[in-house]
């Protein structure tokens, strides 16, 4: 006989594992208690030893489907406890770190149930288990208990009070069970449907009256688990066209949804990790191959989803509303975020019927209906974002899902505490660094937006509130102008905190290193950082950055050579002044006009105001140099005639670009023995450069007389497209074995929104590991600035514990 004390750390509260623990426990023999405390789940046991391990092997392989367990100590008890039988004993509290469950999508059990009519959960909207259902969009507080959550005013039935008591029942305290009879119900606006009938009758009403609205092209607007979408026959081109218009979104890509998966295939080819990650609790919004045909049973999709794109985004349903609403549609369905574009996803009942609702009053409403409920959503969670590719999958937006699931790090890292990271602008993300974990915010959207900033700043105080969490440093942007950087800077001042500047593409690097679990001691590795702009160490504009980093420094040793941006954040959304720049940069206006006057991009330049531009470029006034990888792709776009004179969205025309690309060609311009003509960088070197300082600056200048002889003779935009990526690829590849000479590293890691561009990530991680070298890259966070906060709070860590180790060394 023995006792033991045994602490499991993790996501392991709100996900049924008390039950999970109290079932093993009893058919274990085991005796002791389970509890929920801040610091996670603690049991104690009394009984056999062998009992206790076979307890421990099967807590393991048993937990529940949403348990993500990050560690187990167990420690022998000399004391003798008096248990006579195993109990769950109520939450307590006390100071520590214990992860929030994500939310996550209804699962089979729960489905089984709404779509049963003998089942007293038939029609039911808001059937979850613990298995399934709201976790953060409905938390205030912890413990995760229900008088913490915004259930906390439906008051259970009697029905359900006694699942939620039975540790036996797969609803034992999933804190968001409710029935037809307790629970949260459905409301349409406008509705002229009566007020006193049965609920399932009411709620047959309203679901008849939703799918005759989809039927007739009317836009909807439903209330979900993190916000209201807008929701429109996808089919219909009439409604996808009006919804753009009404939601001032006019060009970026609109998610699908639909109930199953053959739905999906008769648009899109799907891999069996595409379909794992679509059917998986997190259900994100997974960018698919579009079919070459689409299957005839199926309406052909408005050309309006996702125009000049090749991928198309679907999700699954993932709550019982929305299943029940695909099921009777039976087509699929767009489902994109309700607001206006650029502004935060509504959350409010009150605000969607004052903005979304068309009445009389308001001739600018988005929706024609508006379905909400009164379940109060506590946290604004957006629908993440996947892509599957040869080499895994990259979240391109983490939200829903995922967060706020710790990212675990190192155990070099473990003793990192109390560090607060703000994270960028642009996709803004925070993150907390607790007792060794790191905790990364749901995606926030772009703090240029005064809603959105009130809306990160609200999520902030939250996290604060939900993880006891208290910082003494923080870690920033070296940006000035940066929303994030001013609340840090304003919040250091006023607690008197110590604050880091973390140059952004280190913190690039660093994050993909955290994520993949490399050690505080690590050593240096290369990072390529590819993105839109960055503020650098001199206060130059960044963007195609080689850099020699550990955790706690780097040292940019190559880079794409800088280019001027004419008119600075204009060149960010008219691609072809980078166009301009950069063939101004390659020969002179005279023989640009001379040979290639006729070509397209010269007849635009021709209707532009050059005289000014060119007067900016030489008095050097708001035209700052920038060494970017983003603004290259704009400009090779805006040459091909692809958004030349405005984008709509960020990244739009280097997407475009990147579906025009022929991967057979690109393989066949990438071979070594290819007798293909391809474009050429050239890669300048400083042979007087001293160690860990700028050596090499890959010069885009020659390859633009070739790619302009290609628009002369009329080249396919495929065959430009493509040679422009190759080209590419074997500068980076150039760079790659010439540092190889000069500095001794064995690991590449790939960030930046650049690298999200799935043919040149791919073929750098192929050719890499060609080398003999390991190639890192992201996967549990997004490569774009959204994983900025992750990289900023472990750069930040290592600099802190190195500074208390060498204190404690001397």
């Amino acid at each position: 006989m023995t006792q033991q004390e045994i602490r499991v750390k993790g996501t392991v509260q709100g996900v049924g594992f008390r039950p999970t623990v109290y079932r093993l426990a009893l058919e274990c023999q085991l005796h002791g208690e389970v509890s929920n405390d801040c610091d996670g789940v603690l049991i104690r046991l009394s009984g056999m030893d062998v009992k206790i391990k076979e307890f421990l092997n099967r807590l393991n392989t048993e937990a529940p489907p949403l348990a993500k367990i990050e560690s187990i100590t167990h420690a022998v008890i000399e004391h003798a406890w008096d248990y006579r039988d195993f109990s769950i004993r109520a939450s307590t509290h006390s100071a520590g770190r214990t992860d929030i469950a994500a939310d996550a999508a209804s699962c089979a059990q729960c489905l089984l149930e709404i779509n049963d009519p003998n089942n007293r959960r038939y029609l039911y909207p808001f059937t979850n288990c613990t298995h399934c259902g709201p976790r953060l969009s409905i938390v205030n507080a912890i413990p995760y208990d229900r008088c913490h959550t915004s259930m906390h005013d439906f008051k259970l039935c009697a029905a359900c009070e006694a699942e939620y008591r039975n540790p036996l029942d797969r609803r034992f305290h999933a804190q968001p069970t409710a029935c037809h009879a307790c629970g949260p119900r459905i409301f349409l606006s406008p509705s002229s449907l009566p007020t006193h009938i049965d609920p399932i009758q009411r709620t047959q009403s309203i679901l008849d009256v939703i799918q005759q609205a989809l039927v007739d092209g009317k836009i909807v607007a439903i209330k979900g688990l993190g916000g209201f979408h807008l929701c429109c026959d996808a089919s219909n081109h009439a409604s996808v066209e009006q919804l753009r218009q009404r939601k001032h979104r006019y060009a970026k890509p609109l998610a699908l949804m639909t109930h199953d998966t053959a739905a999906i295939r008769a648009y899109c080819q799907i891999s069996e990790q595409e379909e794992q990650y679509l059917r998986s609790p997190a259900a994100p919004i997974v960018l698919l191959n579009r079919q070459a045909q689409v299957d005839v049973n199926f309406p052909v999709l408005s050309t309006a989803i996702a125009p000049g794109s090749h991928l198309i985004g679907f999700m699954l349903a993932y709550t019982p509303l929305h299943h029940l609403i695909c099921q009777r549609f039976g087509k699929a369905l767009v489902m994109t975020s309700a607001n206006l574009s650029g502004e935060p996803q509504i959350t409010d009942d009150e605000e969607a019927l004052e903005k979304l609702a068309k009445t009389s009053s308001n001739k600018a409403a988005i929706a024609d209906l508006v379905l909400y409920h009164d379940r109060p959503i506590a946290n604004r969670i957006d629908d993440s974002v996947v892509r599957c590719h040869t080499f895994g999958v990259q979240v391109l937006r983490r939200a829903r899902g995922y967060a706020p699931r710790s990212i675990a790090l190192h155990n070099s890292f473990q003793n990192a505490d109390r560090i607060l990271a703000y994270g960028a602008e642009l996709k803004s993300t925070f993150c907390l660094i607790k007792q060794g974990g790191a905790i990364l915010s749901q995606h926030q959207g772009d703090l240029e937006d005064v809603k959105t900033c009130d809306d990160y700043e609200k999520n902030l105080a939250l996290f604060k509130i939900l993880f006891e969490f208290s910082p003494t440093h923080l870690a920033c942007d070296l940006h000035p102008e940066y929303i994030s950087s001013k609340l840090a800077h304003a919040e250091a001042h006023s607690k008197n905190l110590h604050l880091l500047g973390i140059q952004h593409h280190h913190a690039h690097i660093a994050s993909a290193m955290a994520e993949n679990g490399l050690s505080r001691t690590h050593p240096k590795v290369l990072g390529i950082a590819f993105d839109g702009l960055g503020y650098g160490d001199n206060g130059e504009l960044w963007g195609g950055e080689f850099l020699l980093a550990d955790f706690c420094e780097s040292h940019r040793v190559a880079r794409l050579q800088p280019v001027a941006l004419p008119g600075a954040a204009q060149a960010m959304l008219q691609p072809w002044r980078n166009t301009y720049a950069q063939i101004r940069n390659s020969m002179s206006w005279t023989e640009f006009r001379e040979r290639y006057g006729t070509t397209k991009i010269a007849q635009f330049f021709e209707q532009q105001s050059l005289a000014t531009v060119d007067r900016m470029l030489q008095a050097q006034v708001n035209c700052p140099l920038a060494s970017s990888a983003g603004r290259l792709f704009d400009a090779v776009a805006a040459a091909l005639d692809i958004h030349p004179d405005k984008v709509q969205f960020e990244g739009q025309a280097a997407i475009t670009l990147e579906s025009l690309v022929d991967q057979n060609y690109l393989t066949q311009l990438l071979r070594v023995d290819s007798t293909e003509r391809c474009y050429q960088f050239e890669i300048q070197s400083d042979p007087t450069t001293q160690l860990y300082k700028l050596k090499y600056e890959l010069s885009a200048a020659p390859m633009w007389p070739s790619l302009l002889d290609d628009l002369n003779q009329q080249h396919s935009q495929t065959q430009i497209a493509t040679r422009f990526h190759a080209a590419l690829i074997q500068a980076v590849l150039k760079t790659v074995d010439l540092l190889r000479t000069q500095y001794p590293f064995n690991d590449v890691v790939l960030s930046g929104g650049c690298m999200q561009n799935e043919v040149l990530s791919n073929a750098l991680q192929n050719a890499i590991q060609e080398r003999g070298l390991a190639c890192i890259t992201h996967h549990l966070v997004p490569a774009n600035d959204g994983g900025i906060a992750l990289g900023q709070a472990v750069i930040a860590a290592a600099r802190t514990i190195k500074k208390i180790d060498i204190g404690h060394n001397e």
